[in-house]
C-alpha cells in the first residue's frame, strides 16, 4: 500500500511504502463499530447512582388509613410511585460496562480503520512535525500552511513543544503510538503520521 508523504506545504511530494495488512484492509463496518464501542464503553467511570426505597430518608409509617379515605391505599411516601420516592431498579456504582475485545480483533479493527483512512486520502504522512516553541499561533500557522483543520497528529516520541502548542485547539490532537486509539482515528478528518511513527504502528499493529 502506498502512502502520500506531504511537504510543509501540504502537497504530496512523494509516496511511501506501506504495509498491505496494517493500510490495505478490507473495511469491515462491523468490526469498526464494535471496537469504537467496546473503547468508549470501557472509558466509562460507572460511578452513577440512585436511591432504592429503602434508602429514601422518609418515614416508613403509613401515610393514612387502609380504608375510608376515597383515596388509593399507600404503605409508605418511599414508594416508587410517589414524587421524590426510591427508583425501583436503581443504578448501582458496580455496574460494569466493560466489553471485551480480543487482542487479535482490536489490531484487526484498527488496521481497517487505517486501511480505510488510507483509501479516503484521509491519511498522510510527513518526515517530521515539530516546532520550535511551545507557541499555540505557530501550530496554527503549520496547519494553516498544509491545508489542515481537523487533525490527528500522531508522532514517535513525545515532543512537548508540539504537546503544549496543541492543548488549546480543539479541532487538533497529538498522540504517540501508544496513545492513539480508534475513536480518535475516525473523530478527526485528517490523520498525520510520522515516519517514524509509521514504523512503530507496523510493528505494533499488524
Amino acid at each position: 500500500m502506498e502512502l502520500k508523504v506531504l511537504n510543509d506545504q501540504g502537497v504530496a511530494a512523494a509516496t511511501l511504502q506501506a504495509s498491505d495488512a496494517l493500510f490495505g484492509r478490507e473495511y469491515n463496518e462491523a468490526l469498526v463499530h464494535q471496537v469504537v464501542v467496546a473503547y468508549m464503553a470501557n472509558a466509562r467511570s460507572g460511578n452513577r447512582a440512585q436511591k432504592g426505597r429503602s434508602e429514601i430518608a422518609k418515614s416508613t409509617r403509613k401515610p393514612w388509613r387502609q380504608k375510608g379515605t376515597g383515596r388509593a391505599r399507600a404503605g409508605m411516601a418511599s414508594s416508587p410511585l410517589w414524587r421524590g420516592g426510591g427508583k425501583i431498579f436503581p443504578s448501582s456504582p458496580e455496574e460494569n460496562f466493560t466489553h471485551k475485545v480480543n487482542r487479535k480483533m482490536y489490531r484487526a479493527g484498527v488496521a481497517a480503520i487505517l486501511s480505510q483512512l488510507a483509501r479516503e486520502d484521509r491519511l498522510a504522512v510527513v518526515e517530521d512535525f515539530s516546532l520550535e516553541a511551545p507557541k499555540t499561533k505557530l501550530l496554527t500557522q503549520k496547519l494553516k500552511g498544509m491545508g489542515l483543520e481537523s487533525v490527528l497528529v500522531i508522532t514517535d516520541n513525545f515532543d512537548e513543544n508540539l504537546f503544549l502548542s496543541s492543548r488549546n485547539l480543539h479541532r487538533v490532537l497529538v498522540l504517540e503510538v501508544s496513545e492513539a486509539d480508534p475513536v480518535s482515528l475516525v473523530h478527526y478528518d485528517k490523520v498525520i503520521v510520522t515516519k517514524g511513527a509509521l514504523a512503530k504502528m507496523e510493528e505494533a499493529w499488524q
